[in-house]
Formats: C-alpha cells, sequence, structure tokens
C-alpha cells in the first residue's frame, strides 16, 4: 500500500489537461488548498456533531462498550477510503461516487449510485441541521421541543446555504475555521473531562453495566455501534469537489486518509471524555438522563461553561451542514451536467461570478428542509432519518467498490497517482465484507413492539428510493442521456480503454 514516487508539482494548466483527457471541461476555481480540502472532509465527519448527536442513544442501548465501535467501523471504513483514493487518483472528477461508479461500471451502475447517495445525503443534511435544535435551546436557554428543534434546524441551514453561495474561497476559509474551532474544542473539553472530571476508570470500558438486558451483549452492541457507523464518512467529500483541487490526484487521497486518522482519534477521544465523565450509567440506560451529554458538560463547567462549549458544538454543526451542502450541489451539478436528473438544464446552470452552481445549492437547502419540516409528523425521527442517511451512504459505497472489485478482475490496473498495488483486491474485499456487515446491521430490525412498518423503516425507505430510481431510470431512460464517458476504467487487451455507447449502456 504506497503512494507513487514522488514528482514535483505539475503545471497550473496540468489539471485542466487531465480533465479534458476525462472529458470534461471544468468552470470551477482550483481555489482549494490541501488543508482545506481535508478540512471539508473533516468537518464533514465532523467528531463533535457525530458523537453528540447519538452518544445518548448508543450508551442507553449498549453502555460503554459502545466506544469500541469507533474501531470497528473506523478499520472497516478506512479501506473504503483507500479504495476511493485510488479511483479519485484516476478520475478527479467533481460529483465523487456517481462519476467513479460511472467510469468503473457503466451509466446504469453510476446513475443509480448518484441517486441513492444524493438523497442519502440531503437526508443527512436534515439529519445534522436537526440534530443541532437541542443544542440551540441550550445555548439560549430556552425549552427545547419539536417545534423549536425544526426552528432552529432551518435556521442553521439557512446560515450554511448562505455560506456555501460566497463560493469556494470562502467555503475552504469556513472549513479551515471549523476544523480549527471543531478541534481545539475538543482537545480542550476532552482534557478537562478527562482531568477534573472524571468518575470512572477505562474498566468501565468493558461494562455493559446491564445495557442488554434479557439480550446477549452481542444485540445490544449491534444496536449501539450505529454511533461508529454514522461517524466514519465523510473522507468522500474530498473528492466531491475535486475539481476545485490543484493536483488532486495525489492531494485528495492526502486528505481522505487524514480524514480518516485524525477525525477519527478525535471521535475516540470525545467519547472516551463523555464516557468517562458520566456520574450514573444506570440512569443514562434506564431513560432517567435522556441528555447526558449536557448533564457531563453543566457539571463540569458549570451553566455558563457549558453554554460556552456548546456554541463550539454548533460551530461544529454548521460546518458539517455546510460541508454536506457543498458535497450534494457538486454532486447534483455532475449528475446534471451529464443530463441524468430531472431539470438538468436548470441545475447545470453555473455561476461565473460565483464560482458555483446557485440551483443546485438551492436545491440542496430546499429538500432538506422539507424533511426537517416533515420530521414533525414522525416519533423518534432524528434516529430515523440518521439511519436512512447512513443506510443510503454505505450503500452507495459499496456500490463503488463492488465496481472497483468486478473493474479489478476484469483487468483494470489503476493509473492515477495513487495505487494500492498488489494490496488492491484484499483491501477491496475487506471494504467490501465490512460494508456489507453495517449494512446488515443498519436494516436490522430492533423494535417488535411497533407496527412492521416502523419496526422495518430502514429497508422499507431504502427499497422505496431504490425502486422509484429503478422506475424512473426505465421509464425516463435518464442514463442514455448526455454522451460523457462510462465503463472505460478496464482496458481491452489492445490497451485501449473500453467507452460504453449510448447503445450498450441499456445492458449494463
Amino acid at each position: 500500500m504506497r503512494d507513487a514516487t514522488p514528482t514535483p508539482p505539475p503545471p497550473a494548466d496540468a489539471d485542466s489537461q487531465r480533465l479534458a483527457a476525462l472529458g470534461y471541461e471544468s468552470e470551477f476555481k482550483r481555489d482549494m488548498s490541501l488543508w482545506a480540502n481535508f478540512s471539508l472532509g473533516f468537518t464533514y465527519l465532523s467528531p463533535v456533531v457525530g458523537v453528540y448527536t447519538l452518544f445518548a442513544a448508543s450508551l442507553m442501548a449498549g453502555g460503554p462498550p459502545m466506544i469500541w465501535a469507533f474501531v470497528i467501523a473506523g478499520v472497516g471504513q478506512l479501506l473504503v477510503a483507500l479504495v476511493f483514493s485510488e479511483v479519485v487518483a484516476q478520475f478527479p472528477v467533481a460529483g465523487g461516487v456517481y462519476p467513479w461508479a460511472r467510469r468503473l461500471w457503466g451509466r446504469k451502475w453510476g446513475w443509480m449510485t448518484g441517486w441513492i447517495y444524493l438523497l442519502a445525503l440531503l437526508s443527512t443534511i436534515s439529519a445534522v441541521a436537526y440534530g443541532a435544535g437541542p443544542y440551540v435551546a441550550a445555548v439560549f436557554g430556552f425549552t427545547s421541543s419539536t417545534k423549536t428543534t425544526i426552528a432552529c434546524a432551518l435556521g442553521l441551514l439557512l446560515l450554511a446555504t448562505l455560506i456555501n453561495f460566497g463560493g469556494t474561497k470562502v467555503l475552504s476559509a469556513a472549513a479551515v475555521f471549523g476544523f480549527v474551532a471543531e478541534i481545539i474544542g475538543a482537545i480542550v473539553v476532552g482534557a478537562w473531562l478527562l482531568i477534573a472530571n472524571r468518575h470512572h476508570g477505562l474498566s468501565a470500558l468493558f461494562d455493559s453495566f446491564g445495557a442488554q438486558g434479557d439480550h446477549s451483549y452481542l444485540y445490544a452492541f449491534s444496536a449501539a455501534a450505529l454511533i461508529g457507523v454514522f461517524q466514519y464518512y465523510g473522507f468522500e467529500a474530498c473528492g466531491d469537489v475535486a475539481e476545485e483541487v490543484p493536483n488532486p490526484g495525489r492531494r485528495i487521497p492526502k486528505s481522505m486518509r487524514r480524514t480518516i486518522y485524525i477525525g477519527g482519534a478525535a471521535s475516540m477521544g470525545v467519547c472516551l471524555a463523555l464516557i468517562l465523565a458520566v456520574t450514573d450509567f444506570g440512569a443514562v440506560i434506564s431513560g432517567k438522563d435522556a441528555d447526558p451529554v449536557t448533564s457531563v458538560l453543566t457539571e463540569a463547567f458549570g451553566s455558563g461553561g457549558a453554554r460556552i462549549v456548546l456554541v463550539v458544538v454548533l460551530l461544529s454543526f454548521l460546518s458539517c451542514a455546510m460541508s454536506l451542502q457543498a458535497a450534494a450541489s457538486r454532486l447534483t451539478y455532475s449528475f446534471a451536467r451529464d443530463r441524468m436528473i430531472v431539470g438538468s438544464r436548470v441545475l447545470a446552470t453555473f455561476s461565473e461570478r460565483l464560482h458555483v452552481p446557485p440551483n443546485a445549492l438551492l436545491l440542496a437547502a430546499v429538500l432538506p428542509a422539507l424533511i426537517i419540516v416533515g420530521s414533525a409528523y414522525s416519533a423518534d425521527a432524528l434516529v430515523k432519518i440518521i439511519s436512512f442517511s447512513t443506510l443510503g451512504i454505505y450503500l452507495a459505497f459499496q456500490m463503488v467498490v463492488f465496481a472497483a472489485l468486478r473493474a479489478r478482475m476484469r483487468g483494470w490496473v489503476p493509473s492515477g497517482d495513487y495505487r494500492l498495488g498488489r494490496w488492491g483486491i484484499p483491501v477491496t474485499v475487506g471494504g467490501l465484507a465490512y460494508g456489507i456487515v453495517a449494512l446488515v446491521n443498519i436494516c436490522w430490525p430492533r423494535t417488535p413492539g411497533t407496527p412492521w412498518y416502523d419496526n422495518y423503516i430502514v429497508l422499507v425507505s431504502g427499497a422505496v428510493v431504490v425502486g422509484i430510481g429503478a422506475l424512473y431510470m426505465a421509464v425516463a431512460k435518464p442514463h442514455l442521456r448526455g454522451d460523457a464517458p462510462a465503463g472505460d476504467a478496464v482496458a481491452t487487451q489492445t490497451g485501449g480503454p473500453v467507452v460504453e455507447s449510448s447503445s450498450s449502456a441499456a445492458s449494463v
């Protein structure tokens, strides 16, 4: 597993030439540095958002040992990130998983991958904005309710949208600021909790405190593991903006790996500090202490200090929503540029003044807003939104990993600046195996006392999304529109690329 031999930075126009060879002429400005690209992935992964959003639910489900879910998910998603690194190095095109799947397999596979990922991204934006609501209430001192949570979520979404309309430079600056604020906040808060407010030793990490009830602990841990599964994505956002990064074939793989390493370490650190600072695990597991994060912060910092900490938490939620929006808008633009989606002419509009796709950005604000408003009619809305979001993103990820494995078996030899070499097949198989296990765990029904449609809500919602996409593809045939290259990763015996034509696409 290695990078290619270091080479001098390419000339300024080499990126445009490389993109032209892949069949595109970019309208974006390459204003995003390596540091900003990594910050975008980090703020999308967001240790604070991931941990603070699901800490109470996971601790209630599995007790302190739920922290080990971060290790399992981190290793599994690192394998996926390595596969993505190899693919983006060869195909540094805006839109991430959609163009990757398209080039690795073909039009139909690429379209369905992009469709699933886009809806999951839009759902994730709403989940992050919705999850911020209770913390807004805690900062400003009003009682959190469904109505106030929805209002706060819409306000956060509006602010993230305004930042994104500032263009790549503003997005980069906001991402770096968000990263610095979050990492400093995580280190300072975590260190203080471990030094001055620790109530348990490390042995607590191996004690479930009866969280499993009458079930085996594996059952309880699987339910609690959603916190780890939800945490480790965001690295793909580094590739979503590939046309805004100079020398993307070398820089983006570095950003992806750093997102996993640094984001994962920060996530485990935050979670560890919170767990050891919880006074009474029994109260959390029983539901008596429904908001252990606020309880811990108030005990450690007082009401005034806790509010300061929660301001940093809100900055993390804002940065995360902003990064998600950026990823979703670039995917939508990439989809529309290839004429793959209804309203392509409108969604492919690009602002020369702002250097962003404005209509794609608006879509990444309006649809999440509708999901947030609709959550008023669903019990336990946050967990359901997160569960579907995670299912969709993991499914899209595994479609790319599976396409990469298929391409390898058919003779694909990666030719980008980052290559796995002889580790390619083991890493790809490992990433695929992890993803399948994670998908099964996400879909597993765990509320037998509820109606079947609620118990199977994640699986049902996933099936509906795939079914609607398949129906739309069968009727409208969006995958046959446009002449963008597809299925050209695999070389023929003569060494030339296999480029899928519109007529051959229907057989993929």
